[in-house]
């Protein structure tokens, strides 16, 4: 018989999808009337951070190593945690090359795009980051039903959102991948990203596919982990996508 997860874990998850979730109305809300760059990007870290304190764990890097058994499970965790952090700062540097272009190439134009599907597609990211932390949480406490559901909503979610964007936006969108710079900016940024939604979602299914087959335990889980950590990276980086194509600066 599975332990449940402590009731407060659940609740913490909860209260930060709410601040998520207010801190994003505000944005659209900034964004449609009082239109100032600075405050969405301050509230664009202030997601971020969120999301990297209480989804991603990044406290855990800090923790001391207290095993000296090379072979051991903890120390491989430990180095484990380390390789997969440098390899999402790594990739990082690339989103943030692409943020980059996109200032120094629109300033403060916009796109001409469907802000309330920005704000949907949006929603739908944050509310899959969501059921993956409520999935490690389950796994956790060793509750691989709950585990199962979350992720299958995780995988769910992401595919909606490469809908939203690759499906809808890329169709209804006023001009094309060579209609100047905005094109150019606007493809570019969101088929970078849409590919590594769609990579985590192949990870989050493998991962899924362990671990109904019992190849993880409450102990033992870093695949579940990882695969949890990469999504929220990926969820990171729409957070200051999502402003920079859809709120920031008046219509190009």
């Amino acid at each position: 018989m599975s332990d449940q997860p402590h009731p407060n874990a659940l609740r913490l998850g909860l209260l930060v999808l709410g601040s998520l979730a207010v801190l994003t109305a505000i944005e659209f809300a900034l964004a449609l009337t009082f239109n100032r760059w600075e405050i969405l990007a301050i509230l664009a870290i202030i997601k971020a951070g969120l999301v990297l304190y209480y989804y991603m764990h990044i406290q855990v890097l800090f923790q001391p190593d207290e095993s000296r058994d090379r072979h051991s499970y903890e120390y491989k965790l430990v180095t484990n945690r380390i390789g997969l952090w440098l390899f999402m700062i790594s990739d990082f540097f690339i989103f943030g090359g692409l943020l980059i272009s996109r200032i120094n190439l629109l300033g403060l134009t916009r796109p001409d795009l469907n802000q309330v599907l920005g704000l949907v597609i949006t929603s739908i990211l944050l509310i899959s980051s969501f059921f993956a932390n409520r999935g490690e949480t389950f796994m956790k406490n060793g509750d691989i039903r709950q585990f199962k559901w979350s992720f299958i909503a995780t995988i769910t979610l992401g595919l909606l959102f490469i809908l939203g964007v690759v499906g809808i936006e890329w169709r209804i969108a006023p001009f094309g991948p060579a209609d100047g710079v905005q094109g150019a900016v606007f493809y570019t940024m969101t088929a970078f990203h849409a590919f590594h939604v769609l990579t985590g979602v192949v990870f989050l299914a493998f991962v899924l596919r362990k671990g109904v087959r019992g190849m993880y335990t409450p102990q033992q889980h870093w695949g579940v982990e990882a695969a949890a950590v990469y999504w929220h990276f990926v969820d990171v980086v729409w957070v200051f996508f999502y402003p920079a194509l859809y709120l920031i600066g008046s219509l190009h």
